[in-house]
């Protein structure tokens, strides 16, 4: 696996305190681009370019409704973001498997967390070659007493089940597998992530095809950026 030391408490902490920053400075909370329609083609292009949680990242009440009613033959997802809050995830994963169009997920630099939930939500994945691909097990907070504490732990296992059995679906692999990688908060280059199934197919910016086509020519510039800012996490 990728040479990751950054925890999943330790990205979201980071996405948080990031996004409390820019308000505070006056600037949008989000820094996801605006989505982008090609009615000639039929095809929508949406960015997840933040955390998931409706206090400082994309909220589900207002993105689930927005997703839904696409029309578009074609939706391109394109992700880099740290993951977040789990079930604010799930409400936009369910969106996604049961949108009617065509979905293609493009990972162009972090899916991490939650956020890979919604990337195998997916009809199609392809990751960009630098990109990283994290999975682990739930955490949280609680504070109270005994009991709540047992009860609040009962909560993580069974959500903790619950991705696991997300995961298994996708991939094929043995529950005992993906929880071993969940325990040990695993992160997978895009070849480990495709050899096991989480991915279909890797991009590689830069590559030769990209040259006849201007546009896919700027995309590889961009997951290039995108790859450096992974790499100085």
């Amino acid at each position: 696996m990728s040479a990751m030391h950054i925890s999943a408490r330790e990205l979201l902490a980071k996405a948080e305190s990031e996004a409390r920053e820019r308000v505070k400075a006056g600037k949008p909370v989000q820094l996801s681009p605006s989505p982008v329609f090609n009615a000639a083609k039929s095809e929508a292009t949406l960015y997840l370019y933040d955390a998931i949680g409706a206090w400082y990242g994309i909220d589900p009440r207002e993105w689930v409704p927005a997703f839904a009613a696409i029309t578009a033959k074609t939706i391109h997802l394109r992700i880099n973001s740290p993951g977040g809050a789990v079930l604010d995830a799930e409400a936009m994963r369910v969106a996604i498997a049961q949108h009617p169009s065509k979905v293609i997920a493009h990972i162009d630099g972090l899916c991490a967390s939650a956020a890979t939930g919604l990337a195998i939500a997916a009809n199609e994945v392809e990751m960009a070659s630098g990109g990283a691909f994290m999975i682990h097990n739930a955490w949280g907070i609680c504070a109270g007493g005994e009991q709540e504490m047992l009860d609040y732990a009962a909560l993580l296992r069974q959500t903790t089940g619950n991705i696991v059995a997300t995961y298994q679906r996708r991939t094929g692999k043995p529950a005992a597998q993906i929880r071993k990688w969940m325990d040990a908060e695993t992160w997978f280059t895009a070849e480990e992530a495709k050899s096991h199934g989480f991915v279909d197919r890797i991009f590689t910016p830069g590559q030769a095809s990209n040259a006849a086509d201007p546009g896919k020519a700027k995309r590889a510039r961009a997951l290039a950026l995108a790859e450096i800012s992974l790499k100085q996490i």
